[in-house]
């Protein structure tokens, strides 16, 4: 660990700090031990979606700020602009980025990170990435890999939904296969974890879980998340505004015993089905009106029964296409939620970018990484064909993923 060193890596330097409330070292905030560290310099300090300490909603952007416990200024990466700029950057000889990830594509930090590195290289500073661990296990890379014309914030590498792999290799894959202009001379380093393998849970590592942002609460959820984060783009409940979200998925005219027995009549492996009621509302600090607030969902929890084998991409292409089939008219699935009387969607427990009224299967677009889901679920194509429809990609992923592997 960086501090167990003694910060030895940051001694002298000028630092930038990548940070929110997931950036804890044993309990006490990462900007707060380094402005303490007395060969260090905080310098700067960066703010992602959510910021620094966590209490933005989803989406919302960010203003610059001074950190009122250290005095250092906040810079927003999350407002008017996603790069750090070279004022920012300014003085600076080193820029540590410590954010917890989910290991999906579409979470935002990831790209955050991303366009920090490119920045970093413009402005000839060092990049310094703690590793963290990825809550799903780091194993098995799932879904499709993104294609160039779904290239957004929500997904900017051409790598799979899930791609298994830490921040630091992440990091070192995105220099590596020059996935981003102007890397070429960046000075990248990742401070490996101690004690973290491959295929671990959450609750393996011992590791309090610090929700990264407000809709993911649970580590489960965080797993679950990889595959039913799709569900944003249709009008079908993916438990926002439950103590639930993310981990259960419902509709207004489902029928919860017939779906989860279909579901669980399916076989897949390291999960059940449970049927389950739940009904949208206001959660303070989170949302104040979710997508279908106040009205009663039927559906189905998602609960993992081995992690070892579960597989939440795939898992949630047979929910969809199970509440798809489901439905009296498929294409209602893509509809948009009603907006309440203002005009307005509050989804605050939305864990990507996308406004709740663009056309939902371009989001689908976004989020799957390509446009052929929607063709196949229009098509009626099954699910399983769907899954085996990313194998080719997904195998030439898994080849080039091995040479970043650093547990």
């Amino acid at each position: 660990m960086l501090a167990d060193g003694g910060f030895e890596i940051l001694a002298g330097k000028r630092v930038g700090a990548i940070v929110n409330q997931t950036s804890l070292v044993r309990g006490e905030h990462l900007i707060d031990v380094l402005d303490a560290a007395p060969a260090v310099d905080l310098a700067a300090v960066f703010a992602p979606e959510h910021g620094v300490r966590g209490t933005a909603g989803a989406g919302d952007l960010i203003d610059d700020e001074i950190d009122t416990a250290t005095g250092v200024t906040i810079f927003s990466l999350y407002g008017e602009t996603r790069t750090p700029t070279p004022e920012m950057l300014e003085g600076l000889d080193v820029i540590v980025y410590d954010l917890q990830g989910v290991g999906g594509r579409f979470y935002t930090y990831v790209s955050t990170m991303g366009l920090a590195m490119q920045a970093a290289a413009a402005a000839g500073v060092e990049f310094v990435v703690l590793d963290r661990p990825d809550p799903s296990g780091g194993v098995t890379p799932a879904g499709y890999v993104l294609e160039e014309e779904q290239l957004s914030f929500i997904g900017q590498y051409p790598v799979p939904a899930a791609y298994a792999m830490t921040p630091g290799e992440l990091a070192q894959a995105i220099v590596g296969e020059g996935w981003l202009e102007g890397l070429e001379g960046l000075n990248l380093s990742v401070v490996e974890m101690r004690g973290w393998l491959r295929g671990m849970t959450w609750e393996e590592t011992g590791l309090t879980w610090v929700p990264p942002s407000p809709g993911l609460q649970t580590a489960s959820s965080a797993v679950t998340y990889l595959g039913t984060v799709l569900f944003e783009a249709t009008s079908i409940s993916y438990g926002g505004g439950t103590l639930d979200t993310f981990e259960v998925i419902g509709a207004e005219w489902a029928d919860e015993i017939t779906i989860a027995g279909h579901l669980n009549g399916r076989d897949l492996p390291g999960v059940a089905f449970v049927p389950v009621i739940f009904t949208p509302g206001p959660l303070p600090g989170r949302t104040d009106n979710p997508r279908l607030n106040g009205i009663e969902m039927h559906g189905v929890r998602v609960a993992v029964t081995d992690p070892a084998s579960f597989e939440p991409v795939s898992t949630a292409i047979h929910v969809l296409d199970e509440f798809s089939r489901a439905h009296a008219e498929a294409a209602a699935v893509w509809e948009p939620p009603e907006p309440d009387e203002n005009g307005d969607e509050d989804d605050g427990d939305e864990e990507t970018e996308f406004a709740p009224f663009v056309n939902r299967e371009q989001a689908m677009g976004l989020l799957a990484g390509t446009d052929a889901l929607v063709a196949a679920l229009d098509a009626g194509v099954g699910a399983d064909e769907i899954v085996a429809s990313w194998a080719a990609d997904l195998q030439d992923f898994r080849e080039l993923r091995l040479r970043y592997l650093l547990y």
